[in-house]
């Protein structure tokens, strides 16, 4: 029989039950972060609550094969002296919420004591909230900050002359023991490139095409780029607006973007993420207002827009209404063909594909639309693998964490393996990199766009 006792959340106390049910039928529930809330921030609160949650992970076990941040914690318990969680030294607490990089895979899919169970346990916002406290204390690495201010290292890695030498540099081994150095980034982690001739400066909108709203669409789309896609990779967004002009859907790119604030959430800097959603949402607001769907062709980037601002800034109404116009691009084409506007003729197969589902994507709650875009495709098969990469963007880059985020993506790796594919392929493009570079065999992931967009043969 479990024991009465009192729980805090926030501060705020919450007397169980003597049997609480393990587990519900009714859905998860994510809570508004409550910044506002002076105990928020209090590290004394803050560690009560962490015991406690640890003590019901514990317990529990479920997600012992997920991150490294549950096994980090489980072991810490069991070479306890008492074997409890009031065995292990408050220092390693900060070791499992270093090693947690939300992925919400522990609340979407593992723990039965999410809310609305009395026992409220919301893992990922726990340690999102421990992330802030530590960076306000000031406790944050030089080179955390420096790896998660994209837009700062893209626009000075993008130019002329010195993007030549940042990217000989990463690609070679003295530059990489120099990084591993100075930075502290591991030199088998797989860096992106930098381009100085982005999308931007090629891009010309082709707002001419005729429009063919849908019930769920108005048929027209701001792209919203991203820090990787205008400074690493773009690609992704010259195959995304060619896809997306080729079934009739104008496509303009967002003016004056700033990052989406995702890297920032994700070091717990919320003046950082304030101050990027103060940039970004007046500018999108503005285009939603005139008639523009929202696409982008990152699941973090679609997320932090869809998900993580609104539950940071729950009363901002301009918040709200972003959220409700931005789409996944595969999700956005998904609801075109419902309506019979999506253009089904492919002029080339795909063959068999391995197609990883990235964490940040199944936290949307969409189901696979991409999957089921490519679908479509004549004599086209796949493997479905939803497990997480590990990358997270800059955790797998990290000295200190390298070897564990390869770890958690040999599973992956493995599968992509045995299935003996035509193509592998992810919608996060560093997750795509990261099971590039597990298989070693000189191969590259492809983005599902660059696929459809052969599947086209445009």
């Amino acid at each position: 029989m479990l024991r009465p006792f009192t729980a805090y959340y926030f501060g705020r106390s919450l007397i169980m039950n003597e049997s609480p049910r393990e587990g519900s039928l009714e859905a998860p529930e994510r809570h508004p972060l409550d910044l506002k809330d002076p105990v928020f921030f209090d590290e004394p609160a803050l560690f009560k609550e962490l015991e406690r949650v640890f003590d019901i992970c514990h317990g529990c076990r479920r997600c012992f094969n997920l991150c490294n941040a549950f096994p980090t914690l489980f072991d810490a318990v069991d070479e306890s002296e008492t074997m409890e969680v009031d065995g292990v030294a408050k220092e390693v607490y900060w070791d499992v919420v270093d090693h947690c990089y939300l992925c919400d895979m522990c609340f979407m899919t593992k723990c039965p004591y999410v809310p609305p169970h009395e026992w409220n346990v919301d893992f990922p916002h726990l340690m999102l909230r421990a992330k802030a406290v530590k960076h306000k204390k000031g406790r944050s690495k030089a080179r955390d900050k420096l790896l998660t201010s994209t837009d700062t290292v893209g626009k000075l890695a993008g130019i002329p002359v010195v993007v030549n030498m940042v990217n000989a540099a990463n690609g070679s081994a003295v530059g990489r023991k120099l990084l591993q150095k100075t930075l502290g980034v591991h030199p088998a982690a797989k860096l992106p490139r930098y381009h100085r001739d982005t999308f931007r400066k090629q891009h010309r909108s082709n707002e001419a095409l005729p429009l063919s709203p849908t019930d769920a669409t108005n048929g027209k789309v701001v792209l919203f780029s991203t820090c990787f896609g205008r400074y690493n990779e773009p690609s992704l967004s010259k195959d995304l607006v060619a896809v997306f002009e080729h079934n009739g859907i104008p496509v303009m790119l967002a003016d004056k973007e700033r990052c989406c604030g995702m890297p920032k959430l994700e070091l717990g800097d919320f003046d950082a993420v304030t101050k990027a959603k103060d940039a970004n949402i007046p500018m999108l607001l503005a285009l939603v207002d005139a008639g523009w769907d929202i696409v982008a062709p990152v699941p973090s980037c679609v997320l932090m827009f869809k998900q993580e601002l609104p539950l940071i800034f729950p009363d901002d109404a301009a918040v709200k209404k972003v959220q409700q116009a931005i789409f996944d691009p595969f999700e956005y084409l998904a609801l075109r063909h419902k309506s019979d506007e999506l253009n089904i003729d492919f002029k080339n197969s795909l063959g068999k594909i391995a197609y990883h589902v990235p964490c940040h994507l199944r936290v949307q709650n969409i189901g696979l639309k991409t999957r089921d875009v490519l679908a479509l495709v004549p004599d086209t098969t796949f493997e479905v693998i939803e497990r997480c990469s590990g990358h997270d963007g800059t955790y797998a880059v990290k000295q200190e964490f390298h070897e564990t985020s390869m770890k958690i993506c040999r599973p992956i790796v493995n599968r992509v393996r045995k299935a003996e594919v035509d193509h592998y392929m992810s919608d996060c493009p560093m997750a795509g990199d990261q099971i590039a570079n597990g298989l070693q065999d000189g191969s590259q992931a492809k983005h599902p766009m660059a696929l459809l967009r052969h599947a086209y043969g445009i």
